[in-house]
């Protein structure tokens, strides 16, 4: 088991990085009485409002209490297909029945994510391709280390990946060493977590569709970058999909609350 001073370094990194993340877009603080990195979809929403605008701020990947405060009850908010909501500004939206208008790019609408992702010096490289791939596709990306080719164990970048992915402060997570099994084992130590090492997108695909699997891990070492974007892009485009599936999740998460203390 952790011991609680272990849990509270892993806590403070996921806080560090994420306040980071929000600080080097120039987003507004979150509010100091919610939880830090926690975000939530917006709702109501409407993309495609009667009612006009009366104020966009779509331009934004978070929305905060300072975006929406000075709104009158009822007015119209456009915000970008993929911003989310501090806990703050959603409950000043709902009290105020304020509609978004959700902004769908000309491309067509995708499902942006946020993904953490980590790696140790063997997947060092692929992890920044990744970077780049993940933000060009639309998604907002938490890099948990490392920062260099310098030798490092890959279970302390697995394992800060996987918290994040179990505490909710991101949707899914993806890691990197030379094999992807390593990492793999290691995220899986964390409750909630479900990691799957991928060699191809067929596997990828399964990974999402029969298991739920919410951190994909990879091989920098088997794999080479073009497979790497295929393996990304077939995962983060799969989902569950039958409730026969969903019944055998189920199964893994009751086994895995039998040895939780």
């Amino acid at each position: 088991m952790i011991d609680q001073s272990s849990r509270d370094r892993i806590r403070a990194l996921v806080r560090d990085v994420l306040d980071k993340a929000v600080s080097s877009e120039a987003a507004p603080s979150v509010s100091s009485s919610s939880p830090a990195g926690r975000f939530i979809d917006a709702a109501p929403q409407n993309s495609e409002s009667a009612a006009p605008v009366t104020r966009d701020e779509s331009s934004k990947v978070i929305i905060t209490e300072v975006d929406v405060r000075g709104l009158e009850p009822g007015a119209v908010l456009r915000i970008a297909e993929g911003a989310r909501l501090t806990p703050l500004a959603a409950d000043i939206i709902r009290e105020k029945k304020i509609e978004l208008e959700r902004r769908v790019p000309r491309r067509g609408s995708q499902t942006s994510r946020i993904i953490a992702v980590g790696a140790d010096h063997g997947g060092f490289r692929m992890k920044e391709e990744l970077k780049e791939f993940l933000g060009d596709a639309g998604h907002r990306v938490h890099d948990f280390g490392t920062s260099s080719e310098d030798a490092v164990d890959y279970p302390d970048f697995a394992h800060v990946v996987a918290r994040a992915v179990a505490d909710g402060t991101v949707d899914v997570g993806i890691i990197i060493d030379g094999a992807g099994v390593g990492s793999a084992i290691t995220a899986n130590k964390v409750p909630g977590v479900r990691a799957a090492a991928c060699y191809s997108v067929a596997v990828a695909r399964n990974s999402r569709e029969h298991n739920d699997a919410n951190v994909l891990s990879l091989g920098s070492k088997t794999i080479t970058s073009r497979e790497m974007r295929e393996i990304v892009e077939a995962w983060l485009a799969t989902n569950i999909s039958e409730d026969r599936h969903r019944k055998r999740v189920s199964k893994i998460e009751a086994i895995e609350r039998q040895y939780q203390r």
